[in-house]
């Protein structure tokens, strides 16, 4: 007995470092890809108004125009769930995942070669725009690969916790960025770090490129997504059947619908995919806040004046220790639930919104520090268990567009739109009230849409046949 037990423990070890070496690789290419697109949010911020704009704009106008382009990446991402999301459902989640990385990482790194205003006129901000619209395609796809890589090779009693090593590939994320801006500042004049040191930063992104052929070559995709794949016929089997088949022509809207994962989803699904998205448009809002918006609001004239480098260190520290949160919200969600977890940061962002601004105006360093830290740890404790949640709330076959479109929809509701109307807010009010109420109504909103979703805790993801989802 006593053999038998420690093989099982042996084979349990083995499985788990299996499935542990996914959840890493989704970690890294997350991390480097959010480093990428949040690379833009911080420069949108610090160097963008005065670079890509004409410099005879005022201050809140110039602010106003450099997050406009900030925003419209988050609008094409649900393009980028679709497409992606499609290839991660017909043809393999490691092939989409690899194919996001590769086109964030060219989009970057030509930003980083972009001609100025002054140089290139008109055709600078249209050429900003035209590549932060590339990045929003990629990251529109990446986030569910990463987490599938995750979630779908995680035994199911550790699920969100899996899951939520491959979320904290966004906090890394802005740690890199914001590091990379912090040393290219320090190491540069205010006047050549305004010419081509922040050019640096985006330079780097080439690593990415490198990474997702890495992936696409040389990673195995999730053991869920090839089981699945052995009862259902392939996509050129189906054009195959199509092209040899009168009658295939005229199959029904279901048959159709099946030949494209992202309809398929939205077809049969929008209240779980709208309700998904309400779920967590809240921790997405607040994020920018507290790491795009609050950076603008502390060194501009019409806030606080604080210096840029105390500002960007704030945020750093605060990501930093808002990390482990996500594993402990991923770790608690599966013992406790996802719903739970999720509701309890919902709740706690909703207080701390109206705690936030009148801490950060003492103008103490320490003290912005803390209120930048402990909003990210409230929305770090459901952000953990989100990759689980969404993963189970859909069936294989049309998992990654599901997440996808649902995590899309719920960027472009919290972070497309958030840093330009907290930014409208206070130049109409003086005041930060109105973007903490603008905060709370979204927690409020969250508390809605996961207490309509039922509990998935505990199911599934091998399962076949329709989609399922999970409403109360």
């Amino acid at each position: 007995m006593s053999g038998q037990a420690s093989a099982l423990v042996d084979s349990a070890g083995v499985r788990d470092t299996a499935a542990l070496k996914p959840a890493l690789l989704g970690l890294a290419g997350a991390s480097i890809e959010w480093y990428d697109f949040l690379l833009y949010g911080t420069a949108a911020a610090l160097v963008f108004p005065t670079t890509f704009f004409p410099a005879t704009l005022a201050p809140f106008v110039g602010l106003i125009a450099s997050f406009s382009t900030f925003a419209v990446g988050f609008l094409v991402r649900p393009v980028g769930a679709a497409l992606l999301g499609h290839i991660g459902d017909r043809v393999g989640r490691k092939t989409a995942f690899a194919a996001a990385l590769i086109i964030m990482g060219s989009a970057t790194t030509l930003i980083g070669l972009m001609p100025s205003y002054r140089t290139a006129g008109v055709l600078a901000p249209l050429g900003l725009v035209l590549l932060r619209l590339t990045q929003g395609l990629a990251v529109g796809g990446q986030w569910g690969g990463a987490t599938l890589l995750a979630t779908e090779s995680a035994p199911k009693s550790k699920r969100g916790l899996y899951g939520s090593i491959a979320q904290a590939g966004v906090p890394v994320g802005v740690v890199l960025a914001n590091l990379a801006f912090l040393t290219a500042s320090e190491a540069t004049s205010p006047v050549a770090f305004a010419s081509y040191g922040w050019r640096i930063p985006f330079l780097l992104s080439m690593v990415l490129i490198g990474l997702g052929l890495y992936i696409h070559l040389r990673a195995e995709d999730t053991t869920t997504f090839r089981l699945s794949q052995r009862d259902t016929p392939t996509l050129l089997d189906r054009h195959a059947a199509i092209s040899t088949s009168a009658a295939a022509t005229r199959a029904s809207d279901s048959a159709r619908g099946r030949l494209s994962p992202p309809y398929e989803a939205l077809r049969l699904h929008p209240r779980a995919i709208f309700l998904a998205a309400g779920s967590f448009a809240y921790g997405i809002l607040a994020f920018y806040i507290l790491t795009t918006y609050v950076v603008a609001y502390g060194t501009t004239s019409a806030g606080l004046r604080l210096p840029r480098s105390a500002m960007l260190a704030a945020v750093l520290i605060g990501q930093i220790a808002s990390t482990p949160f996500m594993f402990v919200g991923g770790k608690l969600s599966d013992r406790y639930g996802r719903r739970r977890v999720l509701m309890t940061g919902a709740v706690l962002m909703g207080v701390w919104a109206f705690v936030l601004f009148p801490v950060m105006d003492t103008r103490s360093l320490p003290w912005i520090t803390v209120a930048i830290g402990v909003g990210l740890c409230c929305t770090g404790l459901s952000y953990g268990p989100l990759a689980a949640m969404f993963a189970e709330l859909f069936d294989t076959r049309v998992r990654y567009s599901a997440i996808s479109i649902a995590y899309q929809i719920s960027a472009i509701i919290g972070g497309g739109v958030g840093p330009i109307v907290a930014t409208a807010l206070y130049a109409k009010y003086h005041s930060n009230l109105g973007v903490s109420v603008f905060m709370a109504s979204a927690c409020v909103v969250a508390l809605i849409c996961v207490g309509v979703l039922k509990e998935t805790h505990g199911s599934d993801l091998d399962t076949r046949g329709e989609p399922t989802v999970r409403i109360t």
